[in-house]
C-alpha cells in the first residue's frame, strides 16, 4: 500500500507539468518580444542602469536559449548565444560606470554562467565551441561586475 501512493503521487504531478511545458514552449515568441523591449530600455536608460539591464536581457536570453534546445530548435538557440556573447561585451563595457544594482547584475550573471554550463555539459559536441565560448564571455563579465563591487 505504501509504495501506491508515491507512484500515484508522481503520476500525477508528471502529468500536471506536461501542460505547463507545453505553455512554455509556446511563450517563446512573447518572451522575445520581452527581450527585444528590455534591449530597447537599456539603450535609452541611465549608465547606472544599463549594466542591470543588460544582465537581466543576458539571463532571459539565457533561460529562452537552454527552452530552445530542449524543443530542439538548435538554430534559434545558437543565434541566442551569439547575441548573448554581444550582451556580454556591453556589459564589460559598462561596468566600469557606477550602478546602482551592481551586486543583484553579478548574481544574474552568475545565475545564467551555471545554466549555460548544465546546457554544455547535456548539449551535442557540434555546439559545445559556442556554449563555452559563451560560458568564457559571460564569466568575464561576470568577473568585471564582480570586481567593480568589491572597489566600491
Amino acid at each position: 500500500m505504501r509504495s501506491t501512493v508515491p507512484i500515484a503521487l508522481v503520476a500525477a504531478l508528471s502529468l500536471a507539468a506536461i501542460p505547463v511545458f507545453a505553455a512554455s514552449a509556446g511563450d517563446i515568441p512573447s518572451e522575445q518580444q520581452a527581450i527585444e523591449m528590455l534591449e530597447a530600455k537599456a539603450s535609452h536608460a541611465q549608465p547606472r542602469e544599463q549594466c542591470f539591464l543588460y544582465a537581466e536581457i543576458m539571463h532571459e536570453m539565457t533561460d529562452l536559449s537552454l527552452r530552445q534546445y530542449a524543443a530542439g530548435d538548435v538554430n534559434r538557440a545558437s543565434a541566442l548565444l551569439k547575441q548573448i556573447q554581444l550582451v556580454s561585451r556591453k556589459i564589460h563595457l559598462s561596468v566600469a560606470r557606477n550602478d546602482k544594482r551592481l551586486k543583484h547584475a553579478e548574481l544574474l550573471l552568475s545565475s545564467a554562467a551555471f545554466r549555460l554550463t548544465e546546457l554544455l555539459h547535456s548539449s551535442d559536441y557540434q555546439y559545445r565551441p559556442l556554449i563555452q565560448q559563451t560560458i568564457a564571455d559571460v564569466n568575464q563579465a561576470q568577473d568585471a561586475t564582480m570586481m567593480q563591487v568589491f572597489n566600491q
